[in-house]
């Protein structure tokens, strides 16, 4: 199967409602509820003026059928009363982000475009891009926290992309949302019918990577309080196990993401030399990689059930020798720590190219001998640009050309890089 783009405006799910809500989130001036904490969906029954001994139990009820059940009409909120449910309809919506286009990969991940409400009369609507990752036993969203980005990590194609916006936290959990109507992942909703899903009998989305646009310990704020109702076992429900954020290594946040978020960290490390590291990922600059190495050993409840992930980007005759691997070893010398090894992804306009496959298996058997984990990410998505660094979101899209380009350089890649582990 090729990738194909949807045609989301004829797409609607079984229940006969628009797929993954592809109406604005702000209809007619009524903000939306969907994405709120539970302390926003109380000042928002509080401020329609519901009694105060009420408002626990509202809340719950609230809490319930957005996150619980994936509804889009309060009128299928049956346990509240009708006045009160005329009411929230007349202030308030359950509408999700607009999804602009989905693309399906030839692999089955799927990528979707989304525009946020606008802010204000000058704001169009910021547009971000969110992946699914399917497995037969998991599912993984990956999650942006800002419009673009401010590191210029120069592999990355997100770093070409001027940062516009954080994201709220409301926002960022209304990926999750979108995703899960778009899976047909609420109960008694039903799969798309391309691409593919876990087969495993869980949920469709189990897994959550903050390794999206822009950089999370950056939106710390934010991205803590949407992780907050992510892993709410009252609702969406996704546990903090099966959360990873992913850091290029804000070093004053990273202990403060342990103890506030409690997540999985992994870390983009991409290179052993701080002279290296100050041109792939230019905050390094800032906080070199002694001080980076420091506060993961010092990261709350790190330990060999919760090892910290370090992700390193292969990129041919710039960082994947075996004396690179060597020297990675010895750097995270006494951290549990699993090392990522990921093959460059490209995009039109990178000056860097992938290592060759024997370069990333010699680098991986170094690594592996000395104890790490040291799995090679299969690259998922490539197709569509929907591959690790490869986010954009502008609305201008690839030209023809460069996009044909970039699809025949995955596809002659797929023989060497499908049987990685």
């Amino acid at each position: 199967m090729t990738a194909v783009a949807l045609d989301i405006a004829n797409d609607i799910s079984a229940a006969g409602r628009p797929a993954g809500g592809v109406v604005l989130a702000r209809e007619a001036g009524r903000p939306s509820l969907t994405g709120l904490t539970r302390a926003g969906l109380r000042d928002a029954l509080a401020a329609i003026g519901v009694p105060e001994r009420e408002l626990k139990m509202r809340v719950t009820q609230l809490w319930h059928w957005i996150y619980a059940r994936g509804v889009h009409d309060f009128d299928a909120m049956t346990n509240i009363a009708k006045a009160l449910r005329t009411q929230l309809a007349a202030h308030y919506t359950l509408a999700r982000p607009e999804v602009v286009t989905e693309q399906v990969s030839s692999d089955g991940t799927r990528k979707w475009l989304m525009r946020m409400p606008s802010t204000g009369p000058h704001d169009r609507g910021a547009e971000i891009e969110c992946v699914y990752i399917p497995e037969v036993d998991r599912g993984t969203l990956c999650v942006s926290s800002q419009v673009g980005c401010t590191l210029n990590c120069t592999f990355c194609h997100t770093g070409t992309q001027r940062l516009v916006r954080n994201l709220t936290a409301a926002e960022i959990v209304a990926q999750v949302i979108v995703a899960r109507d778009r899976l047909g992942d609420w109960p008694e909703a039903a799969p798309p019918q391309m691409g593919f899903v876990p087969t495993d009998g869980g949920r469709y989305v189990s897994n959550i990577v903050l390794m999206g646009m822009g950089e999370p310990l950056y939106n710390f704020d934010n991205v803590r309080d949407a992780m907050d109702v992510v892993s709410d076992g009252e609702g969406l429900s996704i546990g903090r196990r099966r959360i990873t954020l992913s850091t290029s290594g804000v070093v004053p946040m990273i202990a403060r993401a342990g103890e506030e978020i409690g997540a999985m960290l992994a870390i983009s490390l991409h290179a052993v030399r701080d002279d290296l590291r100050d041109t792939l990922v230019p905050l390094n600059r800032k906080y070199p990689i002694a001080q980076l190495l420091d506060a993961c050993r010092a990261y709350p409840g790190l330990s060999n059930a919760r090892r910290i992930t370090f992700e390193y980007v292969m990129l041919k005759d710039v960082n994947d020798t075996p004396a690179d691997a060597r020297e990675l070893v010895r750097l995270l010398k006494g951290i549990p720590a699993k090392i990522n090894l990921i093959p460059f992804n490209p995009w039109p306009g990178t000056a860097y190219e992938c290592s060759d496959w024997e370069s990333i298996e010699r680098f991986s058997d170094i690594v592996f001998r000395a104890g790490y984990a040291s799995p090679v990410r299969t690259p998922r998505g490539r197709d569509i640009l929907a591959a690790c660094g490869q986010l954009k979101s502008e609305t201008e899209k690839l030209r023809a050309r460069a996009r044909l380009m970039l699809e025949a350089g995955a596809d002659n890649r797929n023989l060497e890089e499908n049987h990685v582990a």
